[in-house]
């Protein structure tokens, strides 16, 4: 099984040596699969545009998307294994696939099967996202495979599955969000399979380098070339959101009167500001 259409097997480093860097996502590693890579070549998103998304909720994210036409970001199922963590990464992607005998001999094995591979690829600004197609019953992994985050300082597990060895994992600190947790492993019913091409995670599209970004409600997917805009859109709905309470406080009225957005917030808006409403 090759690594990458048209190229012969590569060397995974050995461990403790320094991986490729994950901000290259085109790397030796894109696919296991051998479907020639198509993603585009758009630059990493920074991590000072990763430390400002960290800080704005998700359910503002969710609104600004909505705005930009992109209605599904949520991961539905995601939930934080620990209240009170801030999330924002780029993705990294993995695809669990159903087992069937036939798949073993095609399957790499040992530090070149994907799920190290995928880990790989990690570092403090990476989310290692995993399609596990909503299966619950077996984990995705546990205590040994994500100890190697942890040594990596990823910056977050994201998973439409499940997760083992609960307690272990939120004693290595970093964000984990997933539909549930188990005791079973997961070989019986499934198998990691590719890295680093697009995936549905809760039936939400994630490309390799997308913002994923996750606090106590959920988790959120930004495309990586609408990140910009989005955080605009987002602050300036804070701020509205913010003049909109505040303004509620005085006229103790329904809030219907000016939400959802309307004509009347944006007046509202204008006069508080002195600014125009967004075209």
């Amino acid at each position: 099984m090759q690594a990458n259409a048209g190229t012969g097997p590569r060397q995974q480093p050995a461990c403790g040596a320094p991986a490729h860097s994950p901000a290259h996502y085109k790397s030796e590693y894109i696919l296991i699969h051998p479907r020639r890579n198509t993603l585009p070549e758009v630059p990493p998103i920074p991590d000072q545009t990763l430390e400002v998304l960290k800080e704005i909720p998700t359910q503002t994210l969710i609104d600004a998307l909505w705005v930009k036409n992109w209605p599904q970001s949520y991961i539905e199922g995601a939930r934080p294994l620990q209240l009170g963590q801030k999330m924002a990464g780029r993705a990294v992607t993995l695809r669990f696939v159903p087992h069937r005998p036939d798949l073993a001999a095609d399957k790499p094995g040992g530090d070149q099967s994907a799920e190290y591979v995928a880990i790989e690829l990690c570092g403090p600004g990476e989310v290692l996202v995993v399609d596990a197609m909503g299966w619950t019953y077996s984990s995705i992994g546990g205590d040994i495979k994500f100890f190697r985050l942890m040594q990596r300082g990823v910056g977050g597990l994201v998973t439409d599955g499940s997760v083992r060895d609960s307690v272990a994992l939120k004693e290595y600190g970093f964000p984990v969000f997933s539909a549930s947790t188990t005791a079973k492993q997961g070989p019986a019913e499934f198998w990691p399979w590719q890295v680093n091409d697009a995936i549905q995670c809760g039936g939400v599209l994630v490309r390799p380098g997308d913002a994923v970004v996750g606090d106590d409600d959920g988790v959120v997917v930004v495309p990586r070339s609408e990140v910009d805009e989005v955080i605009r859109i987002a602050h300036q709905r804070e701020e509205v959101e913010e003049i909109v309470k505040a303004q509620l406080e005085i006229e103790k009225c329904s809030p219907g009167k000016y939400y959802p957005f309307n004509d009347n917030t944006w007046e509202l808006y204008e006069n508080k500001t002195g600014r125009k409403r967004p075209g």
